[in-house]
């Protein structure tokens, strides 16, 4: 029997992938904040072992800076084992599946609308230079004088 994506047309691919969509688990188990435990306690050894060594002249602070980089490294590999990560990643992966379908502009297009933009802020800073001035104007010359 097929399930309701045949039933709309849609391919049973499309089905299973709404469907394990659908029954993910929302919660966090044990095991996972445990990961991210300790991806966090490799990431402070890191900034820690930069500052302690930071003291001492003879580890250049590039090597230093190398020491916190592979930390984060592997504090990232840590928790991209986690429900956070793979929810993350799965984010990632969608995220650029829609960057596909953008259509982005020409470099015609582009300049002739960055040049509408310029001018109408131009126009636009003039109008309110004009305004400010008459209301200048009005508020000094005219309504000042008149209580004087």
């Amino acid at each position: 029997m097929a399930g309701p994506a045949a039933r709309y047309g849609m391919p049973l691919a499309l089905e299973a992938h709404m469907n394990t969509k659908a029954e993910q688990p929302k919660g966090t188990n044990a095991g996972d904040i445990g990961k991210l435990i300790l991806a966090g306690l490799v990431l402070a050894a890191g900034i820690f072992a930069y500052s302690w060594f930071g003291r001492d002249g003879t580890i250049s602070s590039s090597t230093r800076l190398l020491g916190v980089v592979a930390a984060l490294v592997i504090a990232v590999a840590i928790a991209a084992f986690t429900a956070l990560g793979r929810r993350v990643r799965n984010f990632l992966a969608e995220s650029q599946f829609e960057m596909r379908k953008v259509v982005w502009p020409t470099r015609d297009e582009t300049i002739k609308t960055t040049g509408i933009i310029l001018l109408v802020v131009l126009i636009l800073s003039l109008l309110l230079g004009l305004i400010d001035l008459i209301l200048k104007s009005v508020i000094l010359d005219w309504l000042l004088k008149l209580g004087g």
